[in-house]
């Protein structure tokens, strides 16, 4: 059995992205792909590059503005991998939990995954019992959206347990109120997990995505220092307001993001990727992490910034020559810092959930 892929560039409407109906399997493996080219939160990448099953999703903010932006990365590299089986007890249960270090509950109602499944079969009108097993590959609080990818896997399998009856697009809203519980009311990084690709989210209510073109060269290298930052001190480490001119500045950069996808301008992209009010304020927190982000550019990146919370550094190249390069320049200079990283690249425009 296969997921379908999303297709197109444009809005992301509710007619839209209406899938077949699929035979109902007794169990199901699903592979989550994305992650974003701005920040919203992260927790170190804990040593592994390749095999996982599923991806992640990294989401920019722009203090100022309701806009998000997620994009997808591979599931080749980083992400959850989600076990969804029928069962006779009506309800959803999480019976297993792995790579994450005993930190993460078991029960569904507190559980990303567990409150997505819920959230899933509400939408789909069908009552019966669900268990999941959650394998994370994504590290926690890594500025990744790892919450997002565990939520994702787990509505995505559930949806194909019972028949796929709920479009896509919809199972964004199952995940948003799965990460309104732990992460905040937000769907930068759920949208691109579950859709792939570039993904802006003008707004929550409704619900209003839309999926960007990227130019086909672009890669994205993500470097993770073994470094704890909580989500709480990076969101705590913002301003309370700030100027008519910085966020005059970071709407022109929202523009410029869109207008440089549809042109196909590199250089622009990179350009618009810059932040002068969450990522100084975020990478303060990092050792090396400002240095990292100008050593991303001195390689030859095309832009670099803070992924969500931290401590993950993100960076644009136009080549995966360059992109070996950045990755190679960031890691050394974390090392340079005091700390271990390790990276990944990925081309920029993947697909997002999909049935393994």
């Amino acid at each position: 059995m296969r997921a379908v892929r999303l297709g197109g560039v444009g809005q992301v409407t509710p007619g839209e992205l209406e899938e077949p109906a699929v035979e109902q399997p007794t169990d199901v493996v699903v592979a989550v792909r994305a992650a974003a080219i701005c920040g919203s939160d992260l927790h170190p990448y804990l040593g592994r590059e390749v095999g996982l099953d599923v991806g992640t999703a990294m989401g920019h903010e722009f203090v100022g503005e309701v806009t998000a932006v997620g994009a997808a990365v591979s599931r080749r590299f980083i992400g959850d991998r989600v076990v969804a089986r029928r069962v006779d007890r009506p309800g959803v249960t999480i019976t297993a939990i792995t790579g994450d270090d005993g930190r993460l509950p078991l029960d569904a109602a507190d559980n990303t995954a567990g409150i997505a499944a819920l959230e899933t079969l509400r939408r789909a009108g069908v009552e019966t019992g669900v268990e999941l097993e959650v394998h994370k590959g994504m590290p926690i609080g890594s500025g990744l959206g790892s919450s997002a990818a565990s939520a994702a896997a787990a509505a995505f399998a559930t949806n194909a347990l019972v028949g796929a009856p709920v479009r896509r697009i919809d199972l964004v809203d199952a995940c948003v109120e799965a990460e309104a519980a732990v992460a905040g009311r937000h769907a930068d990084n759920v949208a691109p997990a579950l859709l792939g690709g570039l993904v802006l989210v003008p707004g929550l209510d409704p619900l209003r995505v839309l999926r960007l073109p990227l130019p086909e060269a672009l890669r994205i290298v993500v470097v993770t220092p073994r470094f704890e930052l909580s989500t709480r001190a990076a969101r705590a480490a913002l301003p309370a307001s700030i100027s008519l001119q910085d966020r005059v500045r970071n709407g022109a950069r929202i523009a410029s993001l869109v207008s440089a996808c549809y042109a196909d301008d590199l250089a622009l992209l990179g350009d618009s990727v810059e932040d002068d009010v969450v990522t100084p304020a975020r990478a303060a927190l990092v050792p090396g992490a400002a240095d990292v982000i100008d050593e991303a550019r001195r390689a030859g990146a095309l832009g670099a910034s803070i992924s969500g919370s931290g401590p993950s550094i993100f960076a644009l190249c136009h080549a995966q020559t360059v992109a070996q390069r950045v990755r190679r320049a960031m890691i050394d200079d974390f090392g340079r810092a005091g700390l271990e990283a390790t990276g990944v690249i990925s081309a920029a425009d993947c697909p997002g959930a999909a049935l393994l």
